[in-house]
């Protein structure tokens, strides 16, 4: 990627509309950043120590509290640096490493929710060739493949962006260096990258989602087939808990990259939501309802509470 900028970095104004509130939002922040991490960690930690979690199922669940660990981590610290009072500047390589990082994980995340879906619908749709279809080789590939894809679609967007010249102003009306905000500094014509990103962007997810949405078909289908109820219930909370997630992960995509006029302070609100929010709910949507993760967390939990007095 060739640097043409005589620019050599970017001053990030923040959240739109929120001055002489950078105390509280500090707080807030921080507090959803910590949790986030915690609850992670905390999953991570039960699927590794729990020989029941060694499951396809679950190793899918481990690598999205690993993406949820770092996607957040893409924005937050420097955000939560210039909330403290620190400076707002960020350089020119460390605004390409945000927007690269932020669509790597984005898009990882988007093939990733794609991957269990297909694992849902093998486990209910054929249960007797559940573990010779989805064998460790399988799992291994496409866990693989959901990272080599992300970052092929985040080369091709940071590429997209940064190959336009930026030689006027630097201040970035956001809070971390994305793809809509950019493409206002930039000094040359972006209708057409504007186009090509839109479909890049929007293609991406909605391939997915379709994919998602057939498995989905496929699972109501066989789940409605079985015979007794106490076997429909539990196929469905098998199944409720990723639907959960997706939907939280959907929505924040479809409201910031597929509407026809964004609206800064809306697209700030909601990117928080998708940055910090949702990482920070999945370990609970994922646990709640799972009496397995639940009793792998209760013993996780209490090893650590012992920890001290061992010490």
């Amino acid at each position: 990627m060739r640097n043409a900028s005589v620019v050599t970095e970017f001053i990030l104004l923040g959240i739109p509309h929120t001055e002489d509130l950078e105390a509280m939002l500090f707080v807030l922040f921080l507090s959803f950043y910590i949790f986030t991490l915690m609850g992670n960690l905390l999953i991570l930690l039960a699927i590794v120590s729990s020989t029941r979690l060694h499951t396809p199922m679950y190793f899918f669940l481990c690598k999205l509290s690993v993406c949820d660990i770092f996607f957040p981590s893409v924005s937050s610290p420097k955000m939560l640096f210039y909330l403290s009072g620190s400076s707002r500047a960020i350089s020119y390589a460390g605004c390409v490493s945000q927007l690269f990082f932020y669509h790597f994980l984005g898009c990882t995340e988007c093939f990733l929710y794609t991957v269990m879906a297909y694992d849902r619908f093998v486990a209910i749709c054929y249960p007797l060739r559940y573990t010779i279809i989805m064998s460790h080789r399988v799992c291994g590939v496409l866990a693989m493949g959901t990272s080599l894809f992300g970052c092929i679609q985040a080369t091709f967007l940071t590429t997209l962006t940064f190959q336009l010249p930026y030689c006027g102003p630097n201040e970035v009306d956001y809070y971390f260096c994305d793809i809509p905000v950019m493409l206002k500094l930039a000094c040359a014509d972006t209708s057409a990258l504007e186009m090509v990103g839109f479909i890049s962007v929007g293609l991406m997810p909605l391939s997915c989602f379709l994919l998602i949405l057939t498995s989905y078909s496929r699972i109501v289908y066989s789940i409605l087939q079985i015979g007794s109820a106490e076997g429909r219930r539990h196929a469905f909370s098998t199944c409720s808990a990723h639907l959960t997630a997706i939907l939280l992960f959907y929505m924040p995509v479809v409201l910031i990259y597929l509407r026809p006029t964004p609206s800064p302070w809306l697209d700030a609100t909601v990117q928080v939501l998708n940055n910090l929010v949702t990482p920070m709910l999945n370990p609970l949507i994922y646990s709640l309802r799972n009496k397995e993760v639940k009793s792998s967390l209760r013993k996780v939990l209490h090893q650590l509470a012992l920890l001290p007095d061992q010490l």
